[in-house]
């Protein structure tokens, strides 16, 4: 019958529509995202149920694939705190002093606790004013009164906004308007959050000083970061229940020093920042790093070779961040005739670094949702976002408008604005001492986003869709089913990109999201 000649035809002859990722990345050509297409598969499950939590590096995990890039028209502590609530990392830039980048990791790791371990604290002595201080400079004034104001003394009042408001002599001392021991809700050593939330509620107070048996403060839980945990179910957090944060640092001498004070801030992931990783330089620093910080997650780069990658990997790197040209703002390909396209270096260093355990980050090239998914698909773990993240209410830096339109700045750090403003910036391309410095970044300007608030989430629920139509429930998967040949890849040519986008039109409305929230 034809049914039965039709399934021997099936059984014998049927090998797979398209190419295996071997197939197409053996004809020995570089290609970019938008050189192939992915294949889809079977679907039997919901979009909502594509899990996208990766690792950045060996020992820290992400619920979103979102890390915003280290650049000083991109990432501060804002941005940041956004990613970081949103389930990415954000990478705060070094093209500023060390202290001043210290502290912004500070804010961040401030922003939001889970339980503070080490309040901070003062004595009945102190007055009004030293809690106008570490308002001003911290962000908070819940302040545990202590005997002595030492760190975990013993636990005599507690000063809020509300009780201070109002006082028009900032000398007055704490210990005549504190609320006394006697009169606040605390809870006792060893407790869980959960539990420590609950007694929030129920006593309707902003903050729980939690005490140890012998009436020491062991600890203090805060009304608002309960709120926040609620209203950000993705955050990433530490053990401790901070926000993750990441800053970049160079692979120079005096950045030793600029180490050491983003460690005591509290970084969880330090990027060693550099346009071509597989130096001396960034070989030497990373094993001081894992000498002096061992348990210190650290992202080298960057690579788009397996040999740059070997190296770096052999040298104590936990992640890599994968890319040489490829962003919209890089000119490096250009000017230095060094690089890859971005899809075959995903894929090449991916293959080795996975046999290694080392996650790695597509960096540069991401134009759309569609790249992302096919990074992901290629075999990164993470993807790096600059010029998508640029313009977004987030990123440092003020608006302006031309002909109308609402713009923010954006530049490369291969720019000769970014290298001569900061310093910092020169060292990432090897540069900074030299009499002439050569651009590998360009200058400009990007149209407003909005705030990532809901960029992010968009870009979330895209990529949610990429990987149900490719037909599995998670990109690990997916990169899985690469290997065995069971995802597919067609290569574009260049009519066949232009039928997949927008065509035929006079003229069109392209809104990429609309939120219901």
């Amino acid at each position: 019958s034809k049914a039965t000649v039709s399934v021997l035809y099936w059984n014998m002859t049927y090998k797979g529509d398209g190419l295996s990722a071997v197939e197409l990345m053996g004809m020995g050509q570089g290609l970019t995202y938008n050189d192939i297409l992915v294949l889809p598969n079977y679907i039997d499950f919901a979009a909502n149920e594509v899990d996208l939590e990766c690792r950045v590096t060996r020992g820290v995990k992400l619920r979103a694939p979102f890390v915003s890039s280290p650049m000083d028209t991109v990432t501060e502590d804002t941005m940041a705190v956004g990613m970081a609530l949103n389930g990415g990392l954000g990478i705060i830039h070094n093209n500023m002093p060390p202290p001043d980048q210290a502290e912004k990791v500070a804010i961040v790791k401030r922003w939001r606790n889970g339980f503070i371990l080490t309040p901070k604290v003062l004595s009945p002595d102190h007055t009004v004013h030293d809690v106008d201080e570490i308002k001003n400079t911290m962000g908070f004034c819940g302040i545990p009164i202590t005997e002595g104001g030492k760190q975990n003394g013993q636990l005599l009042g507690l000063v809020c906004n509300k009780d201070i408001d109002f006082l028009t002599d900032r000398s007055v001392k704490l210990g005549t308007i504190m609320k006394k021991r006697k009169d606040l809700i605390t809870g006792t050593a060893p407790i869980t959050l959960e539990r420590a939330r609950y007694v929030l509620h129920e006593g309707r107070v902003g903050y729980l000083p939690i005490v140890d048996d012998k009436g020491d403060l062991a600890m203090l839980c805060s009304r608002i970061d309960s709120q926040k945990s609620r209203d950000f179910p993705l955050a990433s957090l530490d053990a401790k229940q901070q926000l993750l944060c990441g800053a970049a640092i160079g692979t120079r001498e005096d950045d030793k020093h600029r180490l050491a004070l983003l460690v005591k801030a509290g970084v969880d992931v330090v990027v060693l920042d550099s346009s071509q990783g597989n130096s001396m330089y960034q070989v030497e620093f990373l094993k001081y790093m894992k000498d002096m910080y061992p348990s210190l997650q650290v992202i080298a780069g960057n690579v788009v070779t397996q040999g740059q990658a070997r190296n770096l990997i052999d040298a104590g790197a936990d992640g890599l961040r994968v890319g040489m040209g490829s962003g919209s703002i890089c000119i490096t390909q250009e000017v230095m005739a060094v690089g890859r396209p971005q899809a075959t270096a995903v894929y090449q260093v991916a293959k080795y670094a996975w046999t290694r355990g080392v996650p790695i980050i597509a960096d540069g090239g991401i134009q759309n949702i569609g790249h992302i998914a096919k990074a992901l698909t290629l075999g990164a773990s993470a993807v790096m976002l600059g010029s998508l993240l640029a313009g977004t209410a987030e990123t440092p830096g003020e608006y302006f408008y031309s002909n109308g339109t609402r713009l923010k700045k954006f530049r490369g750090m291969g720019s000769i604005d970014a290298m001569q403003q900061g310093g910092e910036s020169g060292k990432r391309y090897l540069s900074e001492t030299q009499a002439i410095q050569v651009a590998q970044g360009v200058s400009g300007s990007v149209v407003d986003k909005g705030s990532i608030a809901k960029y992010v989430p968009y870009l979330y629920k895209g990529l949610q869709q990429a990987a149900q139509d490719i037909g599995f429930t998670s990109f690990d998967t997916v990169r899985a089913k690469v290997e065995e040949g069971v995802v597919r890849f067609e290569r574009r040519t260049a009519s066949a990109q232009q039928e997949g986008g927008v065509h035929g039109m006079h003229s069109y409305d392209k809104t990429l999201f609309a939120s219901k929230l």
